[in-house]
């Protein structure tokens, strides 16, 4: 059965976190949460972006109950920050983190930690970030963490022994390692969840071929020119589903009661359709991997989850 946003429950009770919500599939599935009632934090990396989402989101619901919180992924000190900032908010606690935000394809360059850009922002941040807002999570009856991964996860490949690209790099394999990296972390989260906070989901999703501005920002980054920034944008008009339907997967492992932990959503057709349970790839389900992958994620970022 097709599933849309009009399947999205009422969220009045909910109060959601969601990275990466200025553009794009952040601020769509933001939209949509917020719309349907639920209270909204904005993580953004610039106060300018967030103030443009807020408004965007609150011209479509007046009483929108938004807000934004300042987000660097690429800086564990910035993630620190946020995550204490949103424990000062909601003592409460909140409902469910959505793992959005990320970089796609770029030269090898390094965050401010020293992690190789992709790994560190796509993954090493929401790690980090997921841990220090776990206590808030297990306080709700029915949270979830929800990791954004990409079809490209099948070719990824997680280089234990050269994790930061130091001896060999590739832009889109980096980018193929941090999407790996989202699911292996949704495996081993979900275990560890599963024996001591039953009632915290980890599910992951991805958006298909949908029309965002990553792959236009990876072009800017590797100084490709105006004819590679045209010939993404034709390819977004021709071709992508927009930001909404490629937000929808995000929004159903987020919100929808039958989503059970672990499952990957996304297009029914893999690039396009409603959403639906995707399959993933033997590399996604090496539970020796996440393990490893979650021990060299404590270690790196200095990291731990409380209580698992």
């Amino acid at each position: 059965m097709s599933w849309s946003a009009a399947d999205v429950p009422d969220l009045s009770d909910r109060t959601y976190v969601v990275t990466g919500a200025n553009s794009g599939i952040g601020y769509e599935a933001a939209r949509v949460l917020a719309e349907r009632g639920a209270r909204v934090v904005l993580a953004c990396r610039t106060e300018s972006k967030a103030r443009d989402a807020l408004d965007g989101i609150r011209r479509a619901r007046g009483d929108a109950r938004v807000e934004s919180g300042a987000l660097d992924l690429a800086s564990l000190k910035s993630v620190r920050a946020f995550a204490a900032d949103v424990a000062r908010r909601f003592p409460e606690g909140v409902d469910g983190l959505v793992n959005n935000a990320g970089v796609m394809a770029l030269p090898r360059q390094l965050t401010e930690d020293g992690f190789e850009s992709q790994l560190g922002t796509n993954h090493l941040g929401h790690f980090a970030l997921t841990a220090l807002v776990l206590p808030l999570l297990v306080r709700r009856p029915a949270a979830r963490v929800v990791s954004v991964s990409s079809g490209i996860h099948w070719v990824g490949r997680v280089r234990f022994d050269d994790l930061m690209g130091e001896r060999r790099y590739h832009d889109w394999m980096a980018y193929a390692q941090s999407k790996l990296a989202n699911l292996l972390f949704t495996r081993e989260l979900q275990r560890r969840l599963a024996g001591r906070h039953p009632h915290v989901l980890a599910t992951a999703a991805h958006p298909g071929y949908s029309a965002t501005n990553l792959l236009g920002a990876s072009a800017r980054a590797w100084n490709r020119g105006a004819l590679s920034a045209r010939t993404y944008a034709a390819g977004n008009a021709l071709f992508a589903q927009s930001a909404l339907a490629g937000a929808l997967p995000t929004v159903r492992a987020l919100v929808d009661p039958a989503a059970q932990g672990g499952e990957f959503y996304g297009p029914s057709l893999w690039l396009w359709g409603a959403p639906v349970v995707a399959s993933q790839s033997r590399a996604a389900r090496d539970d020796a991997a996440a393990h490893e992958l979650w021990a060299a994620s404590e270690r790196l970022t200095g990291e731990r989850f409380e209580g698992l």
